[in-house]
């Protein structure tokens, strides 16, 4: 533990601090990608002689703020947008229970509809349910004959 002065000069209550390696475990990552997070000033740590020490508080800060794609943004509004029933390839194929790869074919074809928005495919979970009962179900139909 690390103690932290206050503005009077007098020691604070201690701060749990972390090496690379506890934080990594933490968060479910490598050392090198908590590495690389503190090389991009995404994550604040101090490096005291030798080793890298996280504060908790800065390793939790940097765990709110990690990038992930459902928080991705174009002109402004969330792109899957799950409340106003807009979903990735990715989200799609988990619904569905088939491959991610099945959905890019699928709207490459027509036979799924999808907007591209960016770098982005969003699909709504009204096309969704479409392709599943016009395609799907009557694949699966096949299957059993």
């Amino acid at each position: 533990m690390d103690m932290e002065n206050n503005n009077n000069g007098e020691l604070a209550s201690p701060r749990k601090v972390v090496s690379i390696t506890e934080a990594a475990r933490i968060n479910g990552v490598t050392r090198q990608a908590i590495y690389v997070a503190i090389k991009q000033n995404k994550l604040r740590a101090r490096k005291d002689s030798t080793r890298w020490t996280i504060d908790l508080d800065d390793l939790e800060e940097y765990r709110l703020n990690k990038y992930s794609r459902t928080k991705s943004t174009y002109e402004g509004e969330l792109l899957f947008d799950n409340n106003k029933g807009f979903y990735s390839v990715n989200q799609a194929a988990k619904m569905l229970g088939v491959p991610a790869q099945k959905i890019y074919y699928a709207t490459r074809i027509g036979m799924l509809k999808a907007t591209r928005k960016g770098a982005a495919w969003v699909i709504h979970t009204d096309d969704i349910k479409e392709y599943q009962e016009k395609y799907l179900s009557r694949s699966s139909e096949h299957e059993a004959m």
